[in-house]
């Protein structure tokens, strides 16, 4: 039984292709119309609701800061590469808050002044504020509706970044554009200069308060020349006076030069230890080497011997001759600091990535300018404490006039010499650029970018078109009720004849017109139940013909009653004496079909309260005589299974040419199971759309288990028209009268 199970009933898939899929939406339509209809209904309705959307777009192209050898030794495809993720840093600084907010205080300013506050419309998903609403928008409110409305794309391949404006208003999206492009250009501008103008600021700081001690000690110096009248110094006292003013001076330029390269080293040092703090100490290693420390003393002795050179020196063209040499010897040792940086600066370019590449090469310059500031400042802290041993010799009476003239020389000096740094210092920051440059303006759109109405109305066709196929087919993939024959052949489940719908019946089968071989000799119905009775005579042939058939079903109202009836009336027609037997006991309905009484019945029959020609009523068809239920027992399995039954069919089969027997469903009762061992054959019917194709199989099981000949299936219910149409064609062709076929072709495309 189980390899029964198993094998039986294994489905073939092979067979099923695009024809059942047109089969299935021919057979169901209207849900997909209908779902496809509601798509484009809600699609039109959403297109033509949805409110103009304007777009101003302003280009931006950015320049990446000129680099070094370092930049240049790179491959053209890494140049690429690390160029186009410098534009998506700068991208991100753009989508940064601090310039949202900068650009919304911007905005608002540029409103105010306009007097347009109150007529502001911003778009944030197709949504705007009021009137009302805008005379209240806050800074927040503008920075968060920038970061729904304010699209910022790299163009690809280039260095050109396009910063686009969504708004229901067309001026007010040409007018954000371009305060967001300037605000950043802007702040680009500053954040390049940022380290400039610290260092600036730093030296101005420094010019003012020595321009006060310049005019603090010259007032001193003439306080003193008024008290003690002239002294007059020798020319040794006086040079060496403006030596150590000189050498003074250069300690404290170098001093207050080292200092602001200390904050600069600073400032870019916190920000590296927040991103790597192992590569800030890298740095620092690699710029305390030994060799490199060697090469910058050495270079900063050789400065300070110069500059004593050309203090010292007497005659011009010797000067000129020394200096020369010294500035000789000075460049090949800034030559091989400058490879050993560069070394240095390989190493770190090729090891972090490119968040912090800038970065660290910012520091090590700034690290190596730091470590020769303090050689400078060693060296010349040397030559002061050199020149002030011989000015402490100078004679008391002189010395302290000395000393006043030496601070107010070195004063001087240190002053001018902060005041060349500070102009040089301005001049850096007022001449750096930034790297950003404004070539496209945006302008106000005259048409909206938004929305595409026939693409919103295409899309909502195609997604439902989509949806309802989908549907369709999943409705079907989840549906096991039998649809079509292939079903069941699939299954390796026999079938005799198709029986199509009965028009002329009414709501479950009670408005008449289900005797429709008698009614209608002629319809397709009556031509599917000779086909039906056909296939039965041919089903076994022998001696041992086929006179008893069980008809059954595999769940209640299938038809079976109404297959019975007409099968019955297709062999009586066929000049065969044929006997109809009503043995559903649970529900029997044979005697309402021909109005006839229940009573008396076979079961009557079977206690003796009738005689046997008592229950056999004649019909109105010629050769088709019933039998009915009669009083229904307490216990239709016993009397079904009974003796009495067995040798009622016994001479009723000697009777009749054909006994065709009505039962019950057999997998609600078991009355059928009994009722098949007493049978010739049995066979199954299976409506269309309503029949469970695991009944089925259920059921089938259930007869070929029994001793009787399981004949196949019968779908009942069947529409010829959905996917067979050629069957209802070629029937209405052949069955039709002449003046008919003269429009079939016609019909026939109709169908």
């Amino acid at each position: 039984m189980s390899e029964y199970s198993e094998k039986e009933f294994e489905i073939d898939n092979s067979s099923r292709g695009f024809k059942d899929f047109i089969n299935l939406v021919r057979n169901d339509p209207y849900p997909i119309f209908i779902i496809i209809v509601s798509s484009l209904i809600i699609s039109i309705i959403f297109a033509l609701h949805y409110k103009d959307i304007y777009k101003s777009t302003t280009s931006l192209k950015i320049s990446k800061p000129k680099g070094g050898v370092l930049d240049a030794s790179l491959s053209p495809e890494l140049q690429g590469l690390t160029d186009d993720r410098f534009i998506q840093t700068e991208i991100e600084i753009m989508k940064s808050s601090n310039v949202r907010q900068n650009v919304a205080e911007v905005l608002l300013d540029t409103l105010k002044s306009k007097g347009k506050l109150d007529s502001f419309l911003y778009s944030t998903n197709s949504s705007f504020l009021s009137r009302d609403e805008t005379k209240k928008l806050s800074i927040d409110d503008v920075v968060r509706n920038l970061r729904s409305a304010v699209i910022i794309e790299q163009r690809s391949g280039m260095n050109i970044v396009d910063i686009s404006v969504e708004s229901l208003s067309p001026d007010n999206a040409a007018l954000i554009a371009n305060i967001y492009a300037n605000v950043y250009k802007r702040f680009n501008l500053e954040l390049n200069r940022d380290q400039l103008t610290m260092v600036k600021d730093f030296l101005l700081t420094h010019v003012q308060e020595k321009q006060n001690e310049l005019k603090e000690s010259e007032s001193t110096l003439s306080q003193f020349q008024a008290k003690n009248g002239v002294i007059s110094l020798d020319d040794q006292s006086k040079t060496l006076i403006s030596q150590l003013a000189n050498s003074v001076a250069q300690r404290d330029g170098a001093k207050i030069e080292l200092g602001a390269t200390e904050k600069v080293l600073a400032q870019l040092t916190d920000e590296l230890n927040q991103q790597n703090p192992k590569v800030a100490a890298y740095i620092e290693n690699q710029a305390s080497q030994s060799y490199v420390l060697g090469l910058q003393e050495e270079i900063a002795k050789l400065q300070i011997q110069k500059d004593l050179v050309s203090i010292h020196s007497s005659g011009k063209e010797y000067n000129q001759q020394i200096t020369k040499q010294y500035d000789d010897q000075i460049d090949v040792l800034k030559k091989k600091l400058q490879e050993k940086t560069n070394i240095i600066k390989q190493a770190l370019f090729a090891s972090n990535p490119d968040a912090i590449k800038d970065l660290t090469i910012k520091i090590l310059d700034a690290k190596v300018k730091e470590k020769g500031l303090t050689s400078q400042l060693n060296q010349l802290n040397e030559i002061v404490r050199k020149y002030e041993s011989e000015f402490n010799k100078l004679p008391l009476t002189t010395i302290n006039y000395a000393q006043l003239l030496r601070i107010r020389e070195s004063s001087e000096k240190l002053f001018s010499l902060l005041e060349e740094k500070y102009q040089e210092a301005l001049i850096n920051e007022q001449s750096q650029p930034g790297n950003i440059f404004i070539f496209d303006q945006a302008v106000r759109s005259a048409t909206p970018s938004k929305p595409n109405r026939s693409l919103i109305i295409f899309t909502g066709l195609i997604l439902g078109i989509i949806a309802g196929f989908g549907y369709l087919f999943i409705k079907d993939y989840f549906d096991d009720r039998i649809k079509s024959p292939d079903e069941l052949e699939r299954r390796n489940i026999n079938i005799l004849a198709w029986i199509p719908v009965i028009e002329s019946m009414g709501v479950n089968g009670n408005g008449g017109g289900e005797f429709i071989v008698a009614e209608k000799p002629d319809a397709m119905p009556s031509e599917a139940f000779k086909a039906l009775r056909t296939r039965v005579q041919f089903s076994k042939v022998g001696k041992n013909v086929l006179k008893t058939i069980l008809v059954t079903s595999a769940a209640p109202g299938e038809g079976k009653t109404v297959v019975s009836v007409n099968l019955a009336g297709a062999f009586a027609q066929d000049g065969k004496k044929t006997l109809l037997i009503d043995a559903d006991l649970r529900k029997p309905r044979i005697h309402n079909m021909f109005n006839k009484l229940k009573s008396p019945g076979f079961t009557d029959y079977f206690f003796e309260n009738a005689a046997l020609n008592d229950i056999i009523t004649p019909t109105q068809l010629e050769n088709l005589s019933i039998v009915s239920t009669g009083t229904l027992p307490p216990n239709p399995s016993e009397l079904l299974g009974s003796k009495r039954m067995i040798d009622f069919l016994r001479e009723m089969r000697e009777k009749y040419d054909i006994v065709i027997l009505d039962s019950a469903p057999i997998i609600a009762v078991t009355d059928t199971e009994i009722l098949s061992r007493l049978v010739d054959a049995a066979m199954i019917i299976v409506s269309t759309d309503s029949t469970q194709l695991n009944l089925v199989e259920k059921a089938v099981h259930l007869i070929k288990n029994d001793q009787s000949l399981f004949l196949g299936t019968v779908l009942n219910k069947f529409s010829y028209k959905a996917g067979y149409g050629s069957y209802y064609k070629y029937y209405y062709y052949y069955s039709g009268k002449k003046k008919n076929k003269e429009q079939f072709f016609k019909n026939a495309d109709r169908v």
